[in-house]
């Protein structure tokens, strides 16, 4: 029988069992299941090389309550520490699981099924992040154009094109100063006219690219369709002073999405679209903790949030639950 189950193998996660073992749970009786084949998958996958991973979120201090910490850091120095940490701290992660079923037993434990077989632990921590799922438009994207539409923009290169970034978050500012920095001609579709998700450097680097004619803006935009047109894509506008402009390529950065539905069949309680947590962000189910990215909501996260939450749910852990020193 585990101390410890841990679902995903993020900042999170992987703080979450830096955390038990600092508390004094032998790292043998924890175990992180991952479903992508190294840990962090959605810095690895939709952080561009450039992109600085913030430890501040909307200009927020970045304080540290728990054993692991971070500076803003490049991607591959955010990597190297996580990497660190795994190897610090003797975590025992199970590449390629995915974990389709999680059921709280009579005596309180509990038993989760992968597609490589199950696990039986004490106390069930999911620490899976938001990014990688990310939120579509809600108009459909035809087949013919579905290649020049992407939500990731590190899969392949993107250089010489016509790009439409569409997005008003940090993640759309900095894909626009990436693909600007790469010779793209950038155009940036928001719904609104103001910013009010972004931190105070990715709105100002935003609008001075906009002051230098670098980056377009199309703000107060609403799409309503795209279409193939030869080789391209006809974004259609739902305003009149837009119309219907062609790129070579669309970059969605909408944000990502809480998998309620995974989330939901498990049991857990709901306030309208957001999972509802506790104190030491415990859910409505007792033992099952739900950290990081899905803990935040809709104000969203950041890697030091992810670090904090992991410590706040350890201390709820050890009061509650297991022998082990807050």
């Amino acid at each position: 029988m585990l101390e410890l189950i841990i679902i995903g193998a993020g900042p999170a996660g992987l703080s979450m069992a830096a955390e038990a073992v600092l508390a004094g749970i032998p790292s043998e009786k924890i175990v992180i299941l991952e479903k992508s084949e190294a840990h962090s998958w959605s810095i690895r996958k939709f952080y561009p090389d450039q992109k600085l991973v913030t430890a501040n979120y909307k200009g927020k201090a970045a304080l540290c309550k728990g054993v692991m910490c971070l500076s803003d850091s490049s991607k591959a120095d955010t990597i190297s520490y996580l990497d660190q940490a795994i190897e610090s701290y003797k975590m025992n992660v199970k590449y390629l699981n995915s974990v389709h079923k999680i059921d709280r037993r009579t005596d309180g434990t509990f038993l989760v099924e992968t597609d490589k077989g199950s696990y039986e632990g004490k106390i069930c921590v999911i620490a899976i992040g938001m990014m990688g799922k990310p939120n579509k438009p809600d108009y459909a994207i035809p087949s013919e154009v579905r290649d020049l539409v992407t939500f990731d923009i590190t899969t392949k290169p993107i250089r010489n094109s016509d790009v439409l970034v569409v997005g008003g978050g940090d993640s759309a500012s900095e894909y626009a100063q990436y693909l600007n920095q790469e010779g793209n001609r950038v155009s940036f579709s928001y719904r609104k006219d103001e910013f009010s998700r972004m931190n105070e450097i990715n709105q100002k680097s935003l609008t001075a690219l906009f002051d230098r004619q670098e980056v377009m803006p199309i703000l107060k935009s609403n799409i309503t369709e795209l279409r193939p047109y030869q080789n391209k894509v006809e974004v259609v506008f739902g305003e009149a002073e837009h119309g219907a402009k062609i790129f070579d390529v669309i970059v969605y950065a909408l944000g990502g999405s809480t998998p309620k539905n995974f989330l939901s069949l498990l049991g857990i309680a709901f306030n309208g679209e957001e999972p509802v947590v506790k104190d030491g962000f415990e859910t409505s189910i007792p033992g099952l903790f739900l950290i990081g990215d899905l803990s935040a909501g809709k104000k969203g996260g950041s890697i030091i949030s992810a670090f904090n939450s992991a410590h706040e749910a350890m201390q709820k852990i050890c009061q509650d639950y297991l022998e082990c020193k807050l």
